[in-house]
């Protein structure tokens, strides 16, 4: 999804959490200002429900569990929330009720109004999440994924992952997922390339 400038004067994290919890449009939050976020497409929704379909049947009864595009991601030490597209949380102690700090995996699909804030500022700002292993950017109009590893000396190592029968493999929760299954329904899983 895409976040659209407000001109608003700054605002307290407090604020913004309990506006959040009574606001019809979500917004993302970095430091006193908010960004209302844009409507997403049909084919972006239908991957997001896809992928965290996937990881709920995979992930049941485990330690990891997924949450969708309405849990926010609080960067550490600063007054920065975004809302990825699907994350999944592995620490049964980051618990608040309405964000998460310390994600295994997150999950971002792409739109031409997003791509840029994705594959830069999140790209980033993500890297700054100890606890963040892998980061999964999902192309929206091409079976295509770009996956993201913490390296050792690199804040993020690429591999990208596409084709009618290529496999999401995340070993650091354990959890394969065939493209074919993320894009099911979508324009792009329909050309089947």
């Amino acid at each position: 999804m895409s976040a659209i400038a407000q001109f608003q004067p700054f605002i307290s994290v407090e604020e913004y959490l309990e506006g959040e919890r009574v606001s019809e449009i979500r917004h993302e939050y970095v430091d006193g200002q908010v960004y209302a976020m844009a409507g997403a497409s049909a084919d972006h929704n239908r991957i997001v429900t896809n992928v965290c379909g996937e990881l709920r049947e995979r992930l049941r009864g485990k330690r990891c569990e997924p949450f969708m595009a309405d849990m926010k991601l609080k960067l550490p030490a600063s007054n920065v929330f975004y809302y990825p597209d699907a994350l999944v949380a592995c620490d049964p102690s980051d618990n608040a009720p309405y964000f998460r700090e310390r994600p295994t995996v997150v999950f971002e699909v792409l739109s031409p109004e997003t791509e840029r804030t994705d594959e830069r500022e999140k790209r980033l700002a993500y890297a700054t999440i100890p606890s963040l292993k892998v980061y999964v950017i999902i192309a929206q109009h091409e079976r295509r994924l770009t996956v993201l590893r913490r390296g050792r000396t690199e804040p993020w190592k690429p591999e990208v992952v596409e084709g009618r029968n290529a496999v999401l493999k995340l070993p650091e929760i354990r959890v394969e997922i065939p493209l074919a299954r993320i894009y099911e329904r979508t324009q792009a899983g329909r050309r089947g390339a």
